[in-house]
């Protein structure tokens, strides 16, 4: 099953639409996504489940239940499944067409994407033929999970700037 998430707070057209025309072209209907709040504006999939909301245990369950994720270049997202170790397809959205306030997620994406297990679509045009190489070559899990601990190197930099108001710029 893929499982489809695009955080609790805003919509991501694009993304859903993408997929949506995916599992229409492919034929693959095994698809259950949480698609945030879609108002009567918001796309609306036809080719594959979906509920606007998510409650933390049908979410977790969905999330465990999943051969592969694809999401948002969300922070929680990524670390959920860094923790789980599932493949994670993420498309970011992007500051120019509203979906966020600036290309955080470009960046986010473009730093995640050097991990094994996890694969960036640029955009929806790039979407499908990722999608129909993972299905055709299963994506291998991630190998190496999210410590439940921050990295040494990160609290150091942290509390370097609270206690002298300079961040560490070699990291």
């Amino acid at each position: 099953m893929i499982f489809v998430t695009v955080g609790h707070e805003l919509r991501f057209d694009r993304l859903i639409k993408g997929l949506d025309d995916w599992a229409l072209a492919s034929g693959n209907d095994d698809i259950f996504a949480q698609v945030a709040e879609l108002g009567d504006s918001g796309y609306k999939p036809r080719n594959f489940k979906w509920q606007s909301f998510l409650d933390p245990d049908t979410f977790k369950s969905s999330f465990e239940k999943a051969n592969l994720i694809v999401a948002h270049a969300g922070m929680g997202t990524i670390i959920t499944a860094l923790t789980m170790k599932k493949p994670l397809l993420i498309m970011p959205r992007k500051g120019d067409l509203k979906e966020t306030r600036n290309d955080h997620q470009i960046a986010t994406a473009e730093q995640f994407a050097k991990r094994s297990g996890i694969y960036v679509a640029e955009d929806e045009v790039a979407l499908g033929p990722l999608l129909d190489k993972l299905m055709a070559n299963p994506a291998p899990a991630i190998t190496e999970a999210a410590s439940h601990f921050a990295e040494p190197e990160l609290i150091k930099t942290i509390r370097n700037f609270i206690y002298n108001g300079k961040v560490n710029e070699n990291l």
